[in-house]
């Protein structure tokens, strides 16, 4: 297996409106991606996702499951997301670090289709927090690092 990378970049300035591409974007410690409609929230600063988990999920709804209509922020080209709460994630020059699971919402039923949120179940990535910012760009380097010392 191959070490994954960025695959896809998404954001919205709102809850409620339409996911945006982008090939890059600044994250700010403590604040996550500038322009996003999370930035400046407490700890969902970023959204992680995987193409092997939005290929498992394909398999049960029975049809693809679009990147960008899933709501997160970043898809990796593969790979299980961490997600234990405190688990680091080295995304280019980003270092995030877990909070929770991203739990799939009904918004997805009205977005991708009837059954969609189901099929995302364990699937639907990790909510994260940063803790250094910089720029991330699709084809960006995904690794995670060792834990950082107490």
């Amino acid at each position: 297996m191959r070490d994954p990378v960025v695959e896809a970049i998404h954001v919205a300035k709102g809850r409620r409106l339409p996911m945006q591409p982008k090939q890059s974007v600044e994250v700010e410690a403590g604040k996550g991606i500038v322009g996003d409609r999370y930035h400046g929230t407490r700890h969902r600063h970023v959204t992680v996702q995987s193409r092997t988990s939005l290929d498992e999920a394909a398999e049960v709804y029975g049809r693809p499951v679009p990147a960008e209509l899933t709501r997160r922020n970043l898809t990796l080209s593969d790979g299980v997301v961490p997600r234990d709460p405190g688990a680091l994630l080295r995304v280019g020059d980003v270092l995030l670090e877990v909070v929770r699971v991203a739990a799939p919402c009904k918004l997805l039923d009205d977005t991708i289709g009837a059954g969609a949120q189901e099929a995302l179940r364990r699937r639907a990535g990790t909510v994260f927090r940063v803790l250094e910012g910089g720029t991330i760009r699709v084809g960006d380097p995904v690794s995670s690092p060792a834990p950082r010392p107490a």
